[in-house]
């Protein structure tokens, strides 16, 4: 199937999911445009792990539809989950084999033959194919779990906070690493508790409160739409962060034990 860059991967109308009497995805619509970074942000219990639960075929909703490349997500989810890839926030892989017979591993489940020194290469674990996951980094954790959700090249990708607790270092190589994915042609959904990721790597957010969507929009133009209104920061908005210092006095390569 082909698209051209405005056409909707996903499409999700009245969606809905509740526990008891807690609705915690409450009627919410939305695309998700072939080939962006697509975020959603919101507090804890917002609805939006549930919301990707729901596209990653793992919880059923009580009401709505989710098509995924026209596949939906209720009637089908074994065939949603073959086009798709997700890399979860915390992940367990088996701890006898090496990080390169894991993908290749993976590769088989889906019935792939998979180039692995290609995807170790994309996600920079060349020189860490022979290590078990246990003896790895944080950062190389998570870009072993990526690895693994690229083995059936998957038309969407979904990023659960894959920066969590990683280092300035590692976390601008996840995003130099999200941007090659998303270059390459896969669309990418990703939860984010970071403004500054959500900002630097996404194309439009989407920010949930309370089961809703209360604003979607790029990212500059909720900034813009928020001066508008009269907005002022109590804040000092410096032209550096301590980030920036750090990553200016330790260098951009990567670096881990």
């Amino acid at each position: 199937m082909s698209y051209s860059p405005h056409d909707p991967i996903i499409s999700v109308s009245g969606l809905t999911k509740r526990y008891d009497d807690l609705v915690a995805v409450n009627d919410v619509s939305f695309e998700v445009r072939q080939g962006e970074v697509f975020g959603m942000l919101g507090p804890n219990g917002a609805g939006k792990t549930t919301t990707v639960e729901i596209l990653e075929g793992m919880r059923k909703a009580d009401a709505g539809t989710a098509l995924v490349d026209g596949i939906d997500v209720h009637r089908d989810p074994k065939r949603v989950k073959s086009i798709i890839g997700v890399q979860l926030q915390t992940s367990a892989f088996f701890d006898h084999l090496s990080v390169a017979e894991t993908v290749k591993l993976y590769g088989e489940l889906y019935g792939e033959q998979v180039d692995v020194d290609q995807i170790l290469e994309e996600v920079e674990l060349t020189d860490r194919r022979k290590a078990y996951f246990n003896h790895l980094s944080g950062g190389q954790k998570q870009r072993m779990s990526i690895a693994v959700a690229l083995v059936n090249k998957p038309r969407v990708l979904f990023l659960d906070e894959p920066t969590t607790a990683l280092d300035p270092q590692a976390r601008r190589h996840m995003w130099e690493l999200i941007d090659r994915i998303r270059n390459s042609g896969t669309t990418i959904m990703l939860t984010t508790h970071y403004m500054e990721e959500a900002e630097e790597l996404c194309d439009r957010v989407a920010i949930m409160d309370q089961g809703k969507i209360i604003r979607l929009e790029t990212p500059d133009r909720l900034v813009e739409q928020l001066l508008d209104s009269g907005f002022k920061s109590d804040r000092v908005v410096k032209p550096a962060t301590l980030e920036d210092v750090f990553i200016n006095l330790t260098g951009r390569s990567l670096r881990e034990d």
